[in-house]
């Protein structure tokens, strides 16, 4: 977890800084921090809109330009052809519902996180349904 919390440090959202590492057999196999996608101007220099208008938590999400921490370690692990089949997920908050379906669908085992995301009942709700292994460190 404290490796993902430095992942995190890396994030240039002005909302929220995220980092997740996705381990198997103890060896990191991908990380990934909140920003907006490669080629786009970052967040913190006004690439996103919603982030630097200071929405309030949880609304207009659907207007924010940037990848969550656990969505761009699963992708990092796609764009290097690297299987996350039974691997664990560490990040520093619980996922979101688009995170915790991209979790499920990888095939990782388990979910570590650190603090709970504002809505996160029904994602976290949702792994367990899938079997997935869930702890709060």
């Amino acid at each position: 977890m404290s490796i993902a919390r430095v992942v995190a440090a890396r994030s240039n959202c002005v909302k929220r800084k995220v980092g997740a590492v996705i381990a198997r057999d103890r060896r990191i196999i991908s990380t990934g921090y909140n920003g907006t996608p490669r080629g786009v101007r970052n967040c913190n220099e006004g690439g996103c809109p919603r982030c630097n208008s200071f929405a309030e938590g949880g609304a207009r999400l659907d207007e924010c330009l940037c990848s969550h921490g656990e969505e761009n370690a699963i992708v990092q692990a796609a764009y290097h052809g690297v299987t996350l089949r039974e691997a664990t997920i560490y990040t520093t908050f619980s996922p979101c519902l688009m995170c915790t379906k991209m979790i499920i669908n990888s095939g990782m085992s388990e979910v570590i996180y650190n603090a709970d995301y504002p809505l996160g009942d029904v994602p976290l709700a949702l792994l367990r349904e899938a079997g997935i292994k869930v702890r709060q460190v």
